[in-house]
């Protein structure tokens, strides 16, 4: 199993933030004026990443989905997995040249955005298509998985509402600008980390896991290969199991540890964070001896998943030492 995909059909209800049909009719005149003028201008690369908040929405997302599909990237600066995510997204949104605009979103800046599209976690990702918004997916995902979804996204925006994107181009950066928000010098294990998001792209958990172990074998601290590798682990862990089977299981017996450890998985790889910390924090309380460890072991590998500095995580270990001493 992949990490759970939200449904291209939804609609998150935007009547809070302004009319989506109000805002397609402004678009739409805006591009209508611009045709008049001789057509919209090309832009940069780098203009294709853009920070919204609450105050622009309306211009900056409803307005501009009128005529390309806009990706919402919901992040904060304490969580650990958007710190891979969003450079993630950066890239491919230059990558798409234009199919896509990436709106990158704070929510410790912008609670009222984040309450209004019912986020519980991040990272989240939705998308506005004319006006509407999709939840694309939350939590950990693979390259490979979030390239799909943008190609659907981008197959709905062309058939059901006739957006083909914007003009991009390349050579109108200038010398400060740079299409890569991200760029950095090669480090020493770069071709490393780029054998394990390559493996990850083709489905192969296995050499990820190893590519990343790779790197921490000679840098046991090394940040980016230790969120790697407790990401790429979990997912192996989750690709064969059957949701259903397993949340029963964990449903019919409280105190079936495996169970409990795996719905666990299940509830942190679909961006449930303290559903998954909860439980195991109650698995723990509940057990001794083998089991106990087992419990609480899994609950510091997923730590690693999210991140010391999320405070969802300080909680936990709050919660985790108050059963354990």
């Amino acid at each position: 199993m992949q990490p759970r995909n939200m449904s291209m059909s939804g609609v998150v209800d935007l009547a809070a933030v302004k009319a989506a049909g109000e805002a397609k009719t402004k678009a739409e005149q805006a591009r209508a004026e611009a045709a008049r003028q001789g057509g919209p201008a090309a832009v940069p690369p780098s203009a294709l990443v853009i920070d919204v908040d609450e105050a622009g929405f309306e211009r900056d997302v409803l307005q501009r989905s009128a005529e390309v599909p806009v990706v919402l990237d919901f992040w904060a600066e304490w969580c650990e997995p958007c710190k891979q995510l969003g450079p993630l997204l950066e890239r491919l949104a230059v990558e798409y040249n234009g199919r896509f605009l990436l709106a990158k979103i704070d929510v410790d800046a912008n609670q009222m955005l984040m309450q209004q599209f019912g986020i519980q976690g991040i990272p989240a990702v939705f998308a506005v298509v004319a006006g509407q918004a999709l939840p694309l997916f939350q939590g950990a995902v693979p390259e490979a998985q979030i390239r799909e979804t943008l190609d659907q996204l981008i197959q709905v925006g062309e058939e059901r509402f006739g957006l083909t994107g914007i003009a991009v181009d390349a050579d109108a950066e200038g010398p400060e600008g740079g299409a890569d928000r991200t760029a950095r010098p090669a480090g020493p294990y770069d071709a490393l980390l780029e054998a394990a998001m390559s493996a990850l792209d083709a489905g192969d958990l296995v050499g990820a896991v190893q590519a990343y172990k790779n790197v921490l074998a000679d840098d046991p601290a090394h940040p980016e290969a230790k969120l790697g590798l407790a990401q790429a682990e979990l997912l192996a862990r989750v690709q064969d199991l059957d949701p259903a089977a397993v949340r029963k299981a964990a449903a019919d017996g409280p105190a079936d540890v495996t169970a409990q450890i795996a719905a666990a998985d299940l509830d942190l790889v679909g961006g449930h964070v303290q559903d998954a910390f909860g439980r195991l924090v109650e698995t723990v309380r509940r057990t001794a001896g083998e089991d106990r460890d087992a419990a609480r072991l899994r609950l510091l590998e997923l730590f690693e998943v999210i991140g010391a500095d999320d405070p969802r995580v300080t909680a936990a270990r709050q919660a985790l030492a108050r059963v354990l001493f």
